[in-house]
């Protein structure tokens, strides 16, 4: 049975209309237009919302160029929920049509629609045809949980992922999560003062810290002078929870747009993407080039040093300053890997493949705006900063012991 689900699109806590989204889904047939408003394409605030919409208007086409892809456009498939996300809202589905076998299964504009409008990354905000937002709990409610409650969070995710989840374990993780972090276990909370953070929580299949390695990483970051999300460990109980602040909320908690090197790219997920590919294209979009430059391959040595391989275009995002430009979010998921090869993710360049050593990241220094010798100075802080791990990793903010330490010294050890 063929499906149509329009949804109103705005931007930010000014709540800007700024255009129209239709789904449509007809057995196997799957596509969605989006057309911008023309207030919006007239607006003296106007940028481009996603790269690979067109400005004008009209209804403009997007198909998925393949199984992996989204069939939204990449700014709005931005904001779907990540791997965590999916399997909850497809578990707490499966539930419901146990109950009611009427209901039919799931579509892609299910998930872009399951995820609260209070945590949905970015400042793109969707509307249904009777102008509320769309929301997991009726407007007024906080749908957001405090971090304080943190031990219930816990318990529904470690029993969601033993399958012993109930419906009020489902109710509480649907829709919280966001399109940053993968499968692992995670929830928007919000911190102290109505800070908008995402809680990340042990699983039960780690077999390491793995919760205390980003932190570390994250903290190692900053030492190591890249801008970094914030982050810090709390306890519940004896399980290590890392906060890490929401970086596309400003201090009043406006909403900034948002979109990750993927989009940027408009790449395909099963295509093979370079650094100087996102470079090239930086050069156009970043406000302030040489400085994201410089510091896109300080953090690229930076993931070498403490083998971070999951550098995926996901991983990298960028935030609207204004006048159609952007700057380099804060680095986020950096997570130390012991037991993997030491091989990005992302390669390099086109013909050099993947970084696998120090001496091919400077001999394309220059591709990222540096001389050979700000790139030795670069180099020479990172490696100062990461020779560091073991100490900031015993630190209170991080917490860990002696057998975290021998966990994670291989990923250390270049």
């Amino acid at each position: 049975m063929a499906t149509k689900t329009q949804l109103n699109v705005f931007l930010g806590k000014s709540e800007k209309p700024i255009g129209k989204l239709a789904y449509f889904k007809d057995g196997a047939r799957e596509f969605s237009q989006f057309a911008y408003s023309e207030e919006w394409l007239a607006n003296e605030s106007f940028f481009d919302v996603s790269p690979d919409l067109n400005q004008l208007t009209g209804y403009q086409l997007r198909k998925a160029p393949s199984q992996n892809d989204s069939c939204f456009f990449h700014a709005l498939a931005d904001t779907e929920p990540d791997a965590w996300g999916r399997r909850v809202i497809a578990r707490a589905h499966a539930k419901a049509r146990t109950k009611d076998a009427s209901l039919g299964a799931l579509t892609e504009v299910d998930y872009l629609i399951a995820v609260d409008d209070f945590s949905r990354i970015g400042a793109l905000r969707l509307q249904n045809e009777q102008g509320q937002f769309l929301r997991i709990v009726p407007e007024g409610i906080r749908s957001t949980p405090a971090l304080s409650d943190r031990e219930k969070i816990l318990q529904a995710s470690r029993a969601f992922e033993l399958s012993q989840e109930t419906t009020e374990d489902l109710q509480y993780l649907q829709g919280r999560g966001t399109s940053l972090g993968g499968m692992r276990p995670k929830c928007t909370v919000l911190d102290a003062g109505e800070v908008l953070s995402l809680g990340k929580f042990p699983s039960v299949g780690d077999e390491r810290s793995v919760t205390r390695g980003e932190v570390l990483a994250l903290r190692l970051a900053r030492l190591a002078g890249i801008e970094s999300a914030e982050s810090r460990i709390v306890m519940v109980h004896d399980q290590p929870v890392a906060v890490i602040q929401r970086f596309d909320r400003s201090p009043s908690q406006n909403r900034i747009p948002y979109m990750s090197g993927a989009t940027l790219l408009q790449a395909r997920r099963d295509d093979e993407h370079n650094y100087i590919e996102l470079i090239d294209m930086m050069r156009s979009k970043c406000k302030n080039f040489l400085e994201d430059a410089q510091q896109l391959w300080k953090r690229i040595v930076f993931n070498f040093l403490i083998n971070n391989v999951d550098d995926h275009l996901q991983n990298i995002g960028f935030l609207y300053v204004g006048n159609n430009q952007w700057k380099l979010a804060p680095a986020f998921d950096l997570n130390p890997f012991p037991d993997k090869e030491r091989e990005s993710k992302t390669w390099l360049t086109e013909d050099t493949g993947p970084v696998t050593s120090l001496a091919q990241l400077l001999g394309q220094a220059e591709r990222f705006q540096l001389s050979q010798t700000a790139a030795q100075n670069i180099l020479e802080k990172v490696t100062q900063a990461v020779s560091q791990w073991k100490s900031l990793a015993v630190s209170a903010e991080v917490g860990m012991t002696n057998s975290d330490i021998a966990d994670f010294k291989a990923a250390f050890s270049v």
